[in-house]
């Protein structure tokens, strides 16, 4: 049976669908010692043989990891980083397989991040349609009156375009009204999302974490510190 070069490389712990994309693209995969730098290739996974910087990729051989981390601030959310900033792979220890981020933390954000060498996992919880809830505890500059907090809810506008409706509440106020803690919740994944949002409605991020994708909750973790998923929360994603 054929399958996409770049769902193969994903499902044999390479990189991410999307990153596989990207190692096709810069030529760094081959099929029968040629280089292949379209996205259509297809291969059959019994007769052809596939290598990534001329090394065999077997899927057969590949066991799926699944990882919570409880990300740090000042780690970068890749399995590389080209600055020579720390890399959140970086704190996961005695781990063979070659492991890479769902999804993105920024810098500044700490909390809950997941780790898997499962590509086409990966893609689903990844991908757009896929509406998984990613829920944060946010310090902000401020507290927001209920008109701002409305505003935040029916959705706002970043980098010109609309974010779907989300959910805040105020859970925690500083006496001198200087600071309070909001608890948020979003469906989307775009780039620095809560962030955007707390500034369009005029109380910027002082200190974010999230601690909760869909079910999975980041609990009593330390920080810097992870865990492999149990089997119950690995079929839960599966399903999702």
């Amino acid at each position: 049976m054929e399958v996409r070069l770049q769902k193969y490389l994903a499902d044999a712990g390479v990189a991410s669908r999307r990153k596989a994309e990207e190692l096709i693209a810069q030529g760094k995969v081959k099929v029968n010692g040629k280089v292949v730098t379209e996205m259509g290739c297809k291969i059959d996974p019994k007769k052809d043989e596939v290598t990534y910087l001329d090394q065999k990729i077997d899927t057969k051989e590949t066991k799926m990891v699944y990882i919570m981390l409880n990300k740090p601030v000042g780690y970068v959310t890749t399995a590389k980083e080209q600055f020579g900033r720390p890399a959140v792979v970086d704190l996961v220890k005695g781990v063979k397989e070659r492991i890479f981020p769902v999804g993105r933390l920024d810098y500044d954000t700490s909390g809950l991040l997941l780790l898997t060498n499962d590509g086409d996992l990966t893609y689903k919880l990844t991908h757009p349609k896929h509406d998984v809830d990613k829920t944060y505890i946010a310090k902000l500059y401020g507290i927001p009156d209920e008109g701002a907090l409305q505003k935040f809810r029916r959705g706002v506008t970043i980098d010109g375009v609309r974010t779907k409706p989300a959910k805040i509440q105020i859970i925690d106020k500083d006496k001198d009204g200087r600071f309070c803690t909001a608890e948020i919740i979003i469906h989307e994944g775009r780039n620095r999302q809560v962030r955007k949002m707390c500034e369009a409605i005029k109380h910027p991020v002082a200190q974010l974490q999230r601690v909760a994708t869909g079910e999975l909750k980041l609990g009593s973790l330390e920080k810097g510190k992870y865990r492999h998923l149990t089997e119950k929360e690995v079929k839960y994603l599966k399903k999702l």
